[in-house]
């Protein structure tokens, strides 16, 4: 019975001290997110203009 009542003490601080830990970082924003994407656009534009010149 003791053994029983210690493990659910230490039960008890281990969820106290886990409550207290910092948030993990969220993810970036979808703005940079959009940006990036918005870039990578560009540079296969870029290269398909590029092959097409290289066609000619």
């Amino acid at each position: 019975m003791k053994k029983l009542i210690a493990v659910f003490v230490s039960a008890l601080f281990a969820t106290a001290a886990f409550a207290q830990a910092p948030a993990p970082q969220k993810a970036p924003a979808p703005a940079e997110k959009a940006e990036v994407k918005a870039d990578m656009k560009a540079e296969k534009a870029e290269v398909k203009v590029e092959k097409a010149d290289a066609k000619k």
